[in-house]
């Protein structure tokens, strides 16, 4: 069972969507709730492996309160990689830079797959952070960054790669987001033309 939003076009525009309604103000909703979260969003988007995700689990059920702030840590990742984004803050940008420095302290570059990439040394509590901040590293570095959308909903906020030939892509979902804001404005037509309240 899918459990997260895989509908950005790169997976780590896909974490920074695990808030439902981020511009929603009291409806903003934290998707990534437990450690658990986090390990289960690692293997569906191919960070993590289903052997590695239950020791993972197994480390998590030892020691609850590093599992929470290994959470915690990958929740303020997130959050910096769409200041940088979106607001090009420089303080963000300094913050995970040094998330990143420390995330490849404990890893070595190697040759895997025919292409050379970070190994971590061990598989710890640490493990899904030190990924997911190498990996949002890399999505600041994507060439297409030009094509970086966030979704037209007043209080949606999801991010995502618009690749349509027209770059003319508006919502998250045309069948969400798209969906729902076709028939306000129609309903809003609509009661124009009777002159009802």
């Amino acid at each position: 069972m899918v459990r997260f939003g895989h509908i950005a076009g790169d997976r780590m525009l896909d974490l920074v969507n695990t808030v439902a309604w981020r511009l929603g103000g009291a409806e903003r909703s934290e998707c990534l709730t437990s450690f658990a979260d986090v390990v289960a969003w690692c293997v569906e988007s191919g960070l993590t492996g289903a052997d590695e995700a239950a020791v993972l689990l197994d480390l998590a059920a030892r020691d609850g309160a590093r599992a929470e702030r290994e959470r915690e840590q990958v929740v303020a990742a997130r959050e910096k990689v769409y200041r940088l984004l979106f607001d090009d803050d420089p303080e963000a940008a300094a913050d995970l830079a040094a998330m990143y420095r420390a995330a490849i302290a404990d890893a070595d570059l190697a040759r895997a797959d025919g292409r050379w990439q970070w190994r971590d040394r061990e598989t710890d509590l640490g493990l899904p952070r030190r990924r997911i901040v190498r990996g949002l590293l890399a999505l600041t570095q994507r060439d297409d960054l030009d094509r970086l959308h966030q979704c037209e909903d007043a209080a949606c906020g999801w991010v995502y790669l618009d690749t349509s030939p027209r770059r003319n892509r508006r919502w998250c979902s045309t069948k969400d987001c798209g969906d729902r804001n076709r028939s306000r404005a129609y309903y809003a037509r609509q009661k124009a033309k009777t002159g009802r309240p």
